[in-house]
C-alpha cells in the first residue's frame, strides 16, 4: 500500500477489541516512532506505554476519550531538551516534535491492523501528577491503540475535506 492509501484508509478508532496488541507490532510501532525528525534531532519526546491494569484504570480515570483501548500511548516532551528557536524568544519544538512523532506512529500502527485515535480530551496537568512525570516533561497527546472492534467504522465526518482552495495558499 502507497502512502496516500495508508493515510486515506486510516480512521480514528473509537470501539476497541480486548485483543492485546502484540509486542512485535508494538516495537514497530515505537521504532516508527523513534525515526521521526524532530527540531535539530533533539529527540525531546517521551511516549509513556500505558498497559498495566493500574495504570489503565487511572488514565480511564482521566479521559472519557480512551474508548476500550488495551493499552494507551502517552506522549510527553521534555522542556529543557526541546529546539529553541534562537531567533525569536518563546518559540520551540516540542509540541511539533511530539506530533510528528505520534504521526509516524499512529501510521505504523495502522500498516500493522492496529487502531488507534489521536486524543487531546484529558486534564494534562492532572495525568503528568497522576503518573510521576518529571516537572521538566509535558503531556501532549494520549493515543489509545489495539484492535478495532467488531462492526467499528469511521466517523460520518471522516473523509470530508474543505476546498483545497480554503487551505493551501499559493503565495
Amino acid at each position: 500500500m502507497g502512502f496516500l492509501e495508508l493515510a486515506k484508509a486510516r480512521y480514528s478508532v473509537r470501539k476497541f477489541s480486548d485483543r492485546p496488541v502484540e509486542q512485535e507490532k508494538l516495537d514497530r510501532i515505537i521504532e516508527a516512532a523513534m525515526i521521526a525528525p524532530t527540531g535539530k534531532n533533539s529527540q525531546a519526546w517521551r511516549c509513556y506505554v500505558l498497559r498495566s491494569e493500574e495504570a489503565m484504570e487511572k488514565i480511564n480515570g482521566l479521559s472519557r476519550c480512551i474508548f476500550g483501548a488495551p493499552m494507551v500511548l502517552l506522549f510527553t516532551y521534555h522542556t529543557e531538551e526541546e529546539w529553541h528557536n534562537p531567533l525569536e524568544e518563546g518559540i520551540h519544538s516540542g509540541v511539533e516534535d511530539v506530533s510528528i512523532v505520534a504521526t509516524h506512529a499512529m501510521l505504523e500502527a495502522w500498516e500493522l491492523g492496529v487502531g488507534s485515535i489521536w486524543v487531546n480530551y484529558f486534564p494534562n496537568t492532572e495525568t503528568e501528577r497522576a503518573f510521576g512525570l518529571p516537572e521538566n516533561e509535558r503531556s501532549v497527546l494520549l493515543m489509545p491503540i489495539g484492535y478495532a472492534a467488531e462492526g467499528c467504522v469511521p466517523s460520518p465526518h471522516h473523509s470530508e475535506s474543505r476546498p483545497v482552495d480554503e487551505l493551501v495558499k499559493y503565495l
